[in-house]
């Protein structure tokens, strides 16, 4: 009995003697939280047509196209003049005019809307004859005073004489010219810009405002 507790007993102190085995060292990169990956930044949204306004137009203003349009809109257009010229010969009733113009026409020339740069028939046009007014058939332009302005509206240097009116914007900021028979809103005049053209003005004009006639076909 004695010899077998002490055998016991050797190889517990033997046990007791090892030395513990130390975990293997992790690498501190394993020990590093990875950052999640970086949200993309989100793409500026592309400015509308209407906040892209030509040299020497500011910007419609919210208010007053809601005013002017009176809560409806067509596509490519938006409303940008509140100026009152004067009647002309040609007076209508808002419901005649309604009734004779598209609503895209009716917008512009009564209500004083403007088409979206580069979207209008006769910006990039230069047949010859001469331009109307496409409320009342007024003739307002001659084709050989079209010229090219890169503003994105049909622009002029000069009109037929005694056929535009020119009234200056409340805000005294443009010039808005009108057809000065029937007052329907063509756009805007502006002057001294540096267009080699013999009176250095740029008539800006819509052209849902105009009807084009061929030479071809002038009485």
């Amino acid at each position: 009995m004695g010899v077998q507790r002490l055998l016991r007993l050797r190889m517990a102190s033997h046990s007791c003697s090892r030395p513990a085995v130390a975990p293997a060292a992790r690498p501190l990169s394993s020990l590093l939280v990875a950052p999640p990956p970086a949200a993309a930044a989100p793409r500026p949204s592309p400015l509308s047509c209407a906040a892209r306004p030509c040299r020497g137009h500011a910007a419609p203003e919210p208010a007053r196209q809601r005013a002017a349009a009176a809560g409806r809109r067509f596509p490519g257009v938006a409303a940008m003049s509140s100026s009152t010229p004067p009647p002309g010969p040609v007076q209508k009733s808002e419901e005649e005019w309604q009734a004779i113009l598209s609503p895209e026409q009716f917008q512009i020339l009564r209500l004083k809307g403007t088409e979206y740069p580069g979207t209008g028939e006769y910006d990039k046009f230069f047949g010859e004859g001469i331009y109307e007014c496409a409320g009342c058939g007024t003739p307002l332009y001659k084709s050989s005073t079209k010229f090219n302005s890169g503003c994105g509206w049909p622009a002029f240097y000069e009109g037929l004489p005694g056929a535009i009116r020119q009234t200056p914007d409340p805000d005294g900021r443009r010039i808005e010219i009108t057809c000065a028979a029937c007052g329907g809103h063509l756009g805007h005049i502006f002057k001294g810009e540096g267009f080699k053209t013999p009176t250095n003005e740029r008539h800006c004009v819509n052209s849902i405002s105009l009807k084009f006639i061929p030479a071809s076909e002038e009485a």
